[in-house]
């Protein structure tokens, strides 16, 4: 099998405006590094968990909330254990940061924006 046609596996990330940017620096193919205090990279499983994120956490704190989409080699990604962070379907992966370059060249495509999410303007 190439490649090219591994199996992959579909994650999504909850996001805010700057890392945003970020990846859209990095051509939608990235991951932007970790800062000091984020020692861990969280993809999680579902999209479903994501928005929950996104629009509840992400919203409030950083005025918007985003949902990107991307395939990650689905072998590659047997190094990390799926984490439960809540209820069942709340699950994620724990990315040590200093992995997370050899995360982003198992990424395959680009990542996609699926959902935004804004404060409502104030009345």
């Amino acid at each position: 099998m190439t490649a090219a046609h591994r199996p992959t596996t579909t994650l999504w990330r909850p996001t805010g405006p700057a890392e945003l940017d970020l990846v859209r620096e990095l051509d939608w193919r990235a991951w932007p590094p970790r800062l000091p205090e984020q020692p861990i990279f969280y993809p999680v499983l579902n999209e479903e968990y994501a928005v929950m994120i996104a629009r509840d956490w992400n919203v409030g704190h950083d005025g918007a909330g985003f949902v990107t989409r991307f395939e990650v080699d689905t072998e590659f990604l047997r190094r990390y254990p799926v984490r439960q962070a809540g209820g069942r379907t709340i699950l994620e992966l724990w990315v040590p940061a200093e992995e997370l370059d050899e995360f982003n060249a198992h990424i395959v495509g680009v990542i996609e924006l699926v959902h935004e999410f804004r404060q409502a303007p104030a009345r």
